[in-house]
């Protein structure tokens, strides 16, 4: 379980004996844990879904749910602040906890939310090598760069998960690679070091917006390659420009299942100057990661 038993240990006893009576071989393969108020406790394994029969011996309600939260923030609300606003924390480890509940609302944007309901435990997973199916699509034989490179995927289906791995290769394989991280969950920092291997030659800036990170990060590291997760906001933009501009390689992702989803996507502008060379397109069938295809644009 590595990192993901920090996160585990931080949930309540009794709900913590609830999950550690799961077989071995699905708790092996945790994907999540999904808590709901007035509900039974789900978890999800290998894309399969195992609901758990806690009758009489937990209550889940929106103070439970609460103090749970409480208990993974570290009880410091304060500087989880932002990220609450935006419905999800990012924990130790990179791991994702996803909320739901009342959204208090200040001059049309989230304040806080409130009166919890819903608890998504997500657990962040590395898979060394398993960016080799498609290391030879990417990278240019002659020069060893990579190309221009943008993974679209729908969420669930590993593409955090490739993108770290290819960090790690081009990282491990004498390239410079700026990590521009704003959710904290590839190369999920703590204190300064990095929970996954992101590779001896990778500089990371964590928690910052792309479109300031990724131009800090030309300016002050100088890298070969710039990476990052979920790019698809209209500030975003300008950032990618500015790399390109600047002559570092790109590699990042988008939610999506065809080209023609991110024809229609915030970053549609640069898709039609030819931003990116190549295009990975991931599924989770038969399993999360599978390599859909990759497109030469």
């Amino acid at each position: 379980m590595n990192s993901f038993n920090i996160v585990l240990k931080k949930l309540p006893l009794e709900l913590q004996e609830t999950l550690m009576v799961m077989p071995a071989n699905i708790l092996e393969n945790l994907e999540e844990v999904r808590l709901r108020q007035g509900s039974p406790i789900s978890i999800i394994a290998r894309n399969k879904e195992y609901v758990l029969d806690t009758q009489n011996k937990l209550s889940i309600d929106s103070k439970y749910l609460g103090n749970v939260l409480n208990s993974l923030v570290d009880y410091s609300y304060y500087a989880y602040e932002e990220e609450l606003a935006k419905g999800y924390i990012t924990v130790e480890g990179g791991h994702r906890v996803g909320i739901c509940g009342k959204a208090v609302l200040d001059n049309g944007n989230v304040k806080l939310i409130k009166d919890i309901s819903s608890l998504n435990l997500r657990r962040s997973k590395e898979l060394i090598g398993i960016s080799k199916k498609c290391l030879d699509k990417i990278i240019d034989p002659q020069s060893g760069f990579l190309y221009n490179t943008l993974i679209v995927s729908p969420p669930k289906c590993g593409k955090t998960t490739l993108l770290r791995d290819i960090v790690r290769h081009l990282s491990t394989n004498g390239l410079r690679v700026g990590l521009c991280d704003e959710r904290s969950e590839i190369a999920g920092m703590h204190q300064g070091n990095a929970t996954f291997d992101v590779g001896p030659r990778t500089d990371i800036l964590d928690g910052c917006p792309k479109s300031i990170g990724i131009p800090m990060l030309i300016r002050s590291m100088a890298p070969d390659i710039i990476a990052t997760d979920e790019i698809g906001k209209q500030e975003d933009i300008g950032a990618i420009e500015t790399a390109l501009c600047a002559g570092t390689k790109l590699l990042t992702t988008i939610h999506g299942n065809s080209f023609e989803d991110i024809l229609n996507s915030n970053i549609a502008k640069v898709i039609k100057q030819g931003a990116f060379k190549r295009i990975i397109y991931l599924t989770n069938v038969p399993c999360t990661g599978t390599i859909k295809g990759v497109q030469h644009v």
